[in-house]
């Protein structure tokens, strides 16, 4: 049975690292039989969340942009792909203010299996750690969320500089290991 994969793209630069990632990623679950979709964050309208919290009588948003549309593939999905360049060790500003827009339905993202990728110019892992926190965090605010895997993009820091990595490989086969 295939599955429902979102995968949630937050470079701002397209065909940056992560973004490639994302695409390699896409091409293994696709070729697995699944059905996928990458969003490309910087592409859609998402303001930010006020913290007005009009949403907790209402389960609905009083911002009006793309983020009603990204709110219920995110319902939908069986497979959500986080992916963030790291800036100053944590994700951009573009996913990060998804993220917290989802506050609005938050309860019903349940049940997701989460697949984490993450780029960064330094060559080893411990900068991408605070981000990975930060993914984790939004998982574990997700009921029934399990941790599939993480793709770490390292000395990567011009575009196209990834594809020379070895994280290539790794986010074709996890998305080609999703069945």
């Amino acid at each position: 049975m295939s599955k429902k994969v979102l995968i949630l793209s937050g470079s701002p630069r397209k065909d940056g690292n992560s973004d490639i990632l994302c695409n390699e990623f896409m091409r293994g679950a696709i070729e697995s039989g699944n059905e996928v979709e990458k969003i490309r964050v910087a592409e859609k309208k998402i303001g930010f969340c006020t913290g007005c919290y009009a949403c907790r009588n209402t389960g609905v948003c009083a911002i009006k942009d793309d983020m009603d549309e990204v709110m219920q593939k995110l319902i939908d999905a069986d497979v959500i792909v986080l992916a963030s360049p790291v800036y100053f060790y944590s994700i951009d500003a573009q996913l990060k203010a998804l993220i917290d827009r989802t506050v609005c339905r938050w309860t019903e993202v349940k049940d997701k299996e989460f697949y984490y990728i993450m780029t960064a110019a330094d060559s080893g892992t411990e900068s991408m750690e605070t981000t990975l926190a930060c993914f984790r965090g939004y998982a574990d605010c997700v009921e029934g969320a399990k941790e599939m895997g993480v793709i770490y993009g390292t000395g990567v820091y011009e575009k196209g500089e990834i594809k020379d990595k070895k994280a290539m490989l790794e986010a074709y086969e996890m998305g080609k290991g999703i069945v």
